[in-house]
């Protein structure tokens, strides 16, 4: 029953991480995000007491909701709706590879990891691939910033079978609220220089 669990959330965060290469609208962005934190923390607590991994899923939601409040007080970008087609196939594509690439290689990043356990190793490698791939194909401050959260989220997720410790944790969260901190602070300043230019 809970190795079907961990199989289930692995899928929903194949389809997080997709659909966040894939949509647009910030407001599904950031809704993605905050489900793929949601999986992120049952996967940790495969390995952490439930008090250490909601530790995770807090900050991870925190900083999402910093990013979307910043989002929501910036004006809509008119390019937004006329980029979306455009690469949506090539994206599915290369989220298919690294779906391939992540099935081949997470039994051996399990046994290298002390047994994290198929299902954990899967969803990490996952989670830093997709992240990786976001990065590659996107060049908006919202989105680069979301597929950094995604590695980090990814890298967390395989830490935790390997530390334990309280203030490791701590930091990784730290890293996460200071991630989208910076990143609203980016979507800020390139909002008003586009401003003083027109």
């Amino acid at each position: 029953m809970i190795l079907s669990l961990l199989w289930f959330i692995v899928l929903i965060l194949a389809f997080t991480s997709v659909g966040v290469m894939l949509v647009r609208d910030w407001r599904w962005l950031i809704i993605l995000l905050a489900v793929q934190y949601g999986g992120m923390f049952i996967l940790a607590l495969q390995h952490w007491p439930i008090g250490m991994a909601a530790v995770k899923v807090i900050a991870g939601w925190m900083s999402a909701a910093i990013l979307g409040m910043t989002r929501s007080n910036l004006v809509d970008d008119q390019n937004d709706n006329d980029a979306l087609p455009q690469g949506r196939l090539f994206r599915l594509i290369a989220a298919f590879i690294v779906i391939l690439i992540v099935t081949s290689g997470a039994p051996l990043v399990d046994a290298m990891m002390a047994d994290a356990g198929l299902a954990v190793s899967a969803g990490s490698l996952l989670l830093i691939g997709m992240g990786l791939l976001h990065l590659g194909v996107t060049d908006r401050v919202l989105q680069v910033t979301i597929g950094l959260m995604t590695i980090i989220a990814g890298f967390e997720i395989l830490y935790t079978a390997v530390e334990s410790s309280v203030l490791v944790a701590a930091l990784l969260a730290v890293v996460n609220l200071g991630l989208a901190l910076a990143g609203s602070y980016l979507m800020i300043a390139s909002s008003a220089r586009e401003a003083e230019s027109t």
